[in-house]
């Protein structure tokens, strides 16, 4: 026959209600360390400043050293001899340079026969336009006229540069367009020389310098019965299609 407990005695009965009070206790405690807030406390300080007022310093010994006084000055002699000039001392007179009004100049006289005159040739660039006899391009040399030589000479520039153009391909992506003046010079060998462009941008420039220099010999002009340079200007239009 098994033993009966009294259910008054049992310990375990209220554990879980125990197990509660004390988790809400533990909560509680740790809720109110985590709300407290602590200050620092204003700490006074004492500055103290001592002042004394008897200062006693130790003063060196030093040592007074006496110097001894600087010799006298020698005594003059009683009798003083005087020693006449032996030698003689010529002054050095400085002549003035500079020219007054009473100074004449005379002129200077050249013989014309005596001056060597050197012949300079002036340099002259006449106009294609004005120019006496103007150059010939080759295949005009059959005009019988000076003026149908100047058109033939006009039709074959433009002519060449129609058939040498190369427009730049930067210049067609970037799609710049535009004319270029160029002047040159035809100098009295027929060469092409003294290039000068203008145009809207620096590969058109180019374009037309390497066309221009591209040109044949020519005939060159003349002027006075002399070959002399001749002044040719002509625009090129770059335009894309």
């Amino acid at each position: 026959m098994k033993p009966k407990k009294n259910p008054n005695a049992d310990i375990g009965r209220n554990r879980s209600l125990y197990f509660l009070i004390g988790l809400a206790s533990i909560l509680f405690v740790t809720w109110q360390s985590l709300e407290v807030k602590t200050y620092e406390k204003e700490s006074d300080v004492l500055d103290i400043v001592q002042v004394v007022d008897d200062l006693k310093e130790d003063v060196p010994v030093t040592e007074n050293v006496i110097t001894a006084p600087p010799p006298p000055p020698p005594a003059a002699p009683d009798v003083i001899e005087i020693i006449e000039d032996v030698e003689e001392v010529e002054e050095t007179v400085i002549e003035s340079t500079e020219s007054s009004q009473d100074t004449f100049i005379e002129d200077v006289v050249v013989n014309v026969d005596e001056v060597d005159v050197d012949e300079v040739e002036e340099e002259i660039i006449v106009p294609f336009a004005i120019v006496e006899n103007a150059p010939i391009f080759p295949g005009c040399e059959s005009c019988p006229t000076e003026t149908e030589r100047r058109e033939c000479f006009n039709q074959k520039v433009q002519e060449h540069i129609k058939n040498n153009l190369v427009y730049p391909q930067m210049a067609l992506e970037m799609r710049i367009t535009g004319r270029v003046f160029v002047q040159f010079v035809i100098g009295p060998d027929g060469k092409v020389t003294h290039i000068k462009k203008r145009g809207p941008d620096r590969l058109l420039e180019k374009e037309a310098q390497r066309i221009i220099a591209s040109l044949p010999m020519v005939t060159p002009g003349m002027q006075r019965g002399k070959p002399t340079k001749v002044a040719y200007s002509i625009p090129i239009n770059f335009v894309m299609q």
